[in-house]
Order: C-alpha cells, then structure tokens, then sequence
C-alpha cells in the first residue's frame, strides 16, 4: 500500500475540517474533536494521516500534543493548483 498524498489527505472532509480549525489557531485532539462527530481516537488517526502528509506539526508541551499548520507541506497543492491560473 502507498503513502497517502495530500490530495488523498484533503480527500476527506473530516481531514478538511480540521485543517481550517488549525488554520484558525493551533489546538489539542481534545479541542479538535468537540466540534466532530466523531470519536477522539478517530480524530487522532485523521491527524496521523495529515502528519503523515506533512500537512500539519506537532509540539508536545507537556502532557498535550499540540497540533498546527505546516505551510510547507501545502506546497505539492499549491504548485499543482497554480497551473491552473
């Protein structure tokens, strides 16, 4: 089985709800899943794809993992995307 892309990663609308939650400000599975529903192990295997992807980072700041953008990996899509412009 191949690696997911980021176009495989954004395929998903759960994914794509949590990378605009992100986009508005980095958060923890915790906060991430009050607004899906879905369960929070769910949450963390979506994360764990989009990490994968490269889509999103994550810090641990003591016992919470936080999760944000990671802008370079939005660069296969935009390149991809600009060719259409």
């Amino acid at each position: 089985m191949t690696a997911p892309t980021q176009f495989d990663a954004i395929a998903d609308p759960n994914r794509r709800y949590l990378l605009e939650e992100l986009r508005r400000s980095p958060r923890t599975v915790n906060e991430l899943a009050d607004g899906l529903p879905i369960s929070r192990p769910a949450v963390s295997q979506h994360l764990k794809t989009l990490l994968d992807c490269n889509l999103v980072s994550v810090t641990a700041e003591g016992t919470r993992r936080i999760y944000a953008i990671n802008k370079e990996g939005f660069k296969p899509l935009t390149l991809w995307l600009d060719q259409f412009w």
